[in-house]
């Protein structure tokens, strides 16, 4: 834990702040490419064979390239709604960790496009006339144009049902309905993709959301905490436990953890608009704790 404390403090401050804008004007620049030089298009899909022949760029450029354009008012909803998640998810997890988040999808992503390959070489995979089409000797085809942006978003929604799983959102800007419950669809969604797609769709959902996996595994469900936090969050309770009862007089106190202003000068208080009565959460559970009715 501490070689692990003494990595995160000289790789902090490295971290990019607002990484989700930055990654919306990706998607940006992808869609002028789109309309201005259709043609070049092509050129930006992650294919580990066309990488593995000199085209290296591939390993960076398929971040260009944008979730579905077909309808322009679906995609601005879709990139405002990731924007808002992928900005209260920072603030809530902090810069660093959202960034190993993010940056691990995109490598895990990368590492299953290789994984795909080498499944397509022991199916003797051949080429087509279309970039990243390959057809595999029993029959079906294996297309990396899979690998997308489409489960960076993703990633970052099922974060989000997992951290602050009742915050709620406008679907369609009519129905307000909390993440939690999107999340259980899209995961069925995912799980229904699976099943249809086969090996190949199976390697590439695994792997896309291989981050997403990892930190709730590792977390043990609370990704809303890093791992001292939790660590922090133990040590309280053991000793809330061990002195029976708290001395002295606080003047805020979390209704979730217990946790006052006298167990770090970092915490910060606030009460909830939402629930009945005068409870108050400090920043780690201000988000993630359930209203009280």
């Amino acid at each position: 834990m501490n070689q692990q404390n003494r990595l995160r403090r000289k790789l902090e401050k490295y971290a990019i702040p607002n990484l989700t804008l930055y990654l919306i004007i990706c998607y940006g620049i992808g869609y002028l490419m789109q309309f201005l030089v259709p043609a070049g298009y092509q050129y930006l899909m992650l294919d580990p064979f066309l990488v593995l022949k000199g085209q290296v760029w591939r390993l960076v450029t398929w971040i260009l390239i944008p979730p579905d354009s077909s309808n322009i008012f679906f995609v601005l909803i879709t990139l405002y709604l990731y924007y808002s998640l992928g900005g209260l998810l920072e603030r809530i997890w902090g810069t660093y960790k959202y960034n190993v988040y993010l940056f691990s999808g995109l490598l895990f992503t990368i590492l299953g496009a290789f994984v795909l390959c080498g499944y397509s070489v022991l199916m003797g995979a051949q080429p087509t006339m279309y970039t990243g089409l390959y057809l595999l000797n029993n029959g079906s085809a294996v297309y990396f144009g899979q690998f997308s942006t489409y489960y960076i978003n993703m990633s970052i929604f099922l974060a989000c049902a997992a951290s602050i799983p009742d915050v709620q959102v406008l679907l369609m800007f009519l129905f307000p309905i909390k993440v939690k419950w999107l999340g259980i669809v899209y995961g069925i969604i995912l799980l229904v993709n699976c099943i249809q797609g086969g090996i190949a769709t199976w390697i590439v959902v695994i792997f896309s959301l291989l981050n997403f996996l990892v930190f709730f595994l590792r977390s043990k469900g609370k990704m809303h905490l890093s791992v001292g936090q939790i660590r922090r969050q133990q040590e309280f309770h053991q000793k809330m436990r061990s002195a029976g009862q708290t001395k002295g007089i606080t003047r805020h106190k979390c209704a979730v953890c217990g946790r006052t202003e006298l167990d770090g000068d970092d915490l910060e208080f606030r009460f909830c608009s939402k629930c009945n009565g005068n409870y108050e959460y400090c920043q780690y559970h201000l988000f993630t704790h359930e209203h009280v009715k």
